[in-house]
């Protein structure tokens, strides 16, 4: 579904044990899987203040114990197989399936080294008030074999901890409105989760690999430390989230508004009217519009710079004009869209 090979960047939609077997032996460097949990039976929980169903999908409906085994040593044998001698992979999971995952791994040969404790500083109320609040998230982190020398930037893990040992105990929030602006995932994983695994376990350049994508978060944060990535998502749906995130974080747009008067006018008061929180709608009243406009920019994949911009009613009207420019053969990385409008009062 996209391709960035200037960021080393591939999302694919699809089924990962397809995928996988077709990806070459001993190529990756590491791996973050977030596997079903296996959680969709009807129960509910608590969202927003909200009673919700806890139900996310056919994706996450458990077929039974050993079925739910079988899947679970399926997709990490795939996963061992295309991970380098000195890899590892990093599975994250609540305890409905995080115990097969753990023991399906022990019966690949793979090598056990440690047990993340994910807390989340705020988690959702018990409504049933029959249990525990659910707190945490247990992250399982093994190399490929009993022989692999995997990667670990202890020093900067002990830098990041303040100058102690990291222990395996990590608080961070779950993802907040920003991470979510573009669409919403039943089990996003916070950027920084992320961020802080591939520092730890990889080097600049290493390849990373999530075989259950979801919105595209490790592929985030592989772009955002300079790691390559390869996506893997089941839902079209998820996985063109995945796609924006993915555009949205290589291609930024800011805008900036001030007001200015002469010495002989009152001295008018900065307004930036980008603020998402300030519409037309939530103006004064008695606003005149006096300037409309819509412009596309188109982006090069290969120079990454706008080679085209239009001022078009539509996205298929800009496209009409680019097909008829100069530059029309160049291939497009994205296009951006701003629209401008500029009030004044009566």
């Amino acid at each position: 579904m996209f391709h960035d090979p200037k960021h080393h960047i591939k999302i694919y939609q699809g089924d990962c044990l397809e995928i996988l077997a077709a990806i070459p032996e001993n190529c990756v460097d590491m791996i973050f899987a977030d596997p079903p949990y296996f959680l969709s039976n009807g129960g509910i929980t608590c969202h927003a203040g909200k009673m919700v169903s806890v139900n996310k999908g056919e994706w996450d409906r458990s077929l039974g114990p050993d079925a739910n085994h079988e899947f679970n040593r399926a997709w990490l044998a795939a996963c061992q197989r295309v991970l380098k001698p000195h890899g590892t992979i990093w599975v994250s999971g609540t305890s409905h399936v995080i115990h097969s995952v753990g023991f399906a791994m022990q019966q690949l040969g793979m090598k056990l080294l440690n047990d993340i404790t994910w807390v989340k500083p705020n988690p959702p109320p018990n409504l049933s008030c029959r249990y525990f609040t659910h707190a945490t998230e247990t992250i399982i982190w093994a190399a490929k074999n009993s022989k692999s020398k995997h990667t670990f930037n202890y020093q900067m893990m002990r830098e990041m901890a303040g100058g102690k040992q990291m222990k395996s105990t990590w608080q961070i929030a779950v993802p907040g409105r920003a991470e979510k602006r573009l669409g919403r995932h039943p089990a996003q994983k916070p950027l920084a989760l992320l961020e802080r695994i591939i520092m730890a376990a990889s080097n600049p350049r290493d390849l990373v690999l999530d075989p259950f994508a979801g919105s595209g978060t490790t592929a985030i944060a592989s772009l955002r430390n300079g790691r390559a990535a390869l996506a893997v998502e089941f839902s079209f749906e998820f996985a063109w989230l995945g796609v924006r995130r993915a555009v949205a974080e290589l291609a930024a747009v800011v805008f900036r508004a001030t007001g200015s008067a002469n010495s002989l006018d009152a001295v008018l008061p900065f307004m930036d009217r980008s603020d998402p929180q300030i519409s037309p709608n939530r103006m004064p009243p008695l606003t005149k519009l006096v300037q409309r406009e819509c412009r596309f920019y188109f982006i090069g994949s290969a120079c990454r710079e706008v080679i085209y911009s239009t001022e078009a009613p539509t996205l298929d009207d800009a496209w009409r004009a680019f097909h008829q420019c100069s530059r029309s053969s160049e291939s497009v990385f994205t296009v951006i869209k701003t629209e401008t409008e500029i009030y004044l009062a009566q």
